[in-house]
């Protein structure tokens, strides 16, 4: 009897699923390049603070985007979801960020934020807050896919 109790601990202890640590960390500066980001957007007056028709969109944007890495952060690490999410998350992520600031279209290019400072020192900070962001959410998506792949939690 004592012998089948101890294979059945080791077996349960072999299935206990843990977090990536690296990936948690990758979304933890997600986090903190996106802060960094959304600072550069208030200091260019690009959000009103006025309520407006115009304003309540962005802001509930900003909320939502911060409540999902949030709870996708907290789930994440009590294993209810897994890499797929950060992947998919990232990934979208990623796409929008490129669409807002690297098309033909986008009014606001690398460029334009980089001369919307009179501080060349403050200009190249933001665009290389917004380039770290982007590489961050492109490292993300790929490790977290790689995870996926590979069949971890």
């Amino acid at each position: 009897m004592q012998r089948q109790s101890a294979t059945f601990l080791r077996r349960s202890y072999e299935t206990v699923q843990v977090p990536e640590k690296k990936l948690a960390a990758s979304v933890a500066a997600i986090l903190v390049f996106s802060v960094g980001h959304d600072i550069d957007h208030l200091v260019r007056c690009d959000f009103r603070w006025q309520p407006s028709g115009e304003t309540v969109p962005v802001f509930a944007a900003i909320f939502a985007k911060y409540a999902i890495f949030g709870f996708g952060l907290y789930f994440y690490l009590k294993i209810k979801v897994g890499p797929l999410f950060w992947a998919i998350l990232a990934g979208i992520g990623m796409v929008l960020a490129a669409l807002a600031h690297c098309t033909p279209f986008s009014y606001q290019t690398p460029r334009s934020i980089y001369r919307a400072y009179e501080m060349p020192a403050a200009g190249v900070l933001t665009v290389t807050v917004l380039a770290l962001l982007m590489l961050a959410l492109i490292a993300t998506a790929a490790y977290a896919q790689y995870l996926w792949a590979r069949g971890s939690k």
